[in-house]
Parts: structure tokens; C-alpha cells; sequence
């Protein structure tokens, strides 16, 4: 039986091809085993959640972060919950977009995206010095 690639992000490799910033498993794993469609999708995502558009790559990741949370997906949370941190975003904004979410999301968003608070507040994510 195949083993099944982690689900849960690892650290980027510097250089490594067709690797997102979030460093997700399955991308590396996408990207060895079919380079030419991981390629293709990065002017996708570039475009999604890069810089110079209306929205700044903060904000678009905390719109994505409530999407994951009401999907349920922790480690898409914490991995975008990171990338949101590394471009300027604050516990206390990262709060306000959970909680916005789980109003039509319910508690089970909320509850993903308070467990990824946590986790990244255990790494120490959220201390500046």
C-alpha cells in the first residue's frame, strides 16, 4: 500500500520548485510528480494571493483563513495564519476574523481558528522583539 502523503505543512525548502510559500506536503509532493501542473498553477495563486491589488496579502489571507476554519482544515489555518503574521497581521486581527467568520460559519469555525490561534501563540508566533 502507497503511503499517503502529510497533510500538514513542512518547512519551504529555499529554491525548491513549484513550492508554495504555506509549505505544504502535498505541494512539494505535487511538484516532483507533476511539475508541469503545479507550474501551471502558480500564476493562479500568484494572482489570488499576491501583492498589488486592492486587498494586501494580510488581508487576503484572513479571508482564506475563514474559508479553511469553516472547512475544518486546522493545518490550512495555521499554515495561512502564519503567512498572515509574516506580512503584518496581529493576534487580536486574526481574532476578529474568526469570530466574523463563525458568524455564518458556526462553531466549528470558530473553533478551528481559535485552535490555530493557540497553536501559533504556543510557537510563540505572536511575541515581536
Amino acid at each position: 500500500m502507497a503511503k499517503k502523503a502529510p497533510s500538514t505543512p513542512v518547512t519551504k525548502k529555499p529554491g525548491a520548485a513549484n513550492a508554495s510559500p504555506y509549505g505544504y506536503a502535498w505541494g512539494e509532493w505535487l511538484a516532483r510528480e507533476d511539475p508541469q501542473y503545479a507550474a501551471a498553477r502558480q500564476p493562479l495563486s500568484a494572482v489570488s494571493f499576491g501583492a498589488g491589488k486592492e486587498r494586501s496579502i494580510k488581508h487576503k489571507e484572513m479571508v482564506v483563513i475563514g474559508v479553511l476554519a469553516f472547512r475544518g482544515s486546522k493545518d490550512g489555518v495555521v499554515a495561512h495564519m502564519r503567512r498572515a503574521v509574516e506580512h503584518g497581521a496581529t493576534k487580536r486581527e486574526l481574532l476578529e476574523a474568526v469570530e466574523a467568520a463563525a458568524v455564518p460559519g458556526g462553531g466549528p469555525t470558530l473553533s478551528a481558528g481559535v485552535q490555530g490561534l493557540m497553536q501559533l501563540e504556543a510557537e510563540g508566533a505572536f511575541v515581536r522583539g
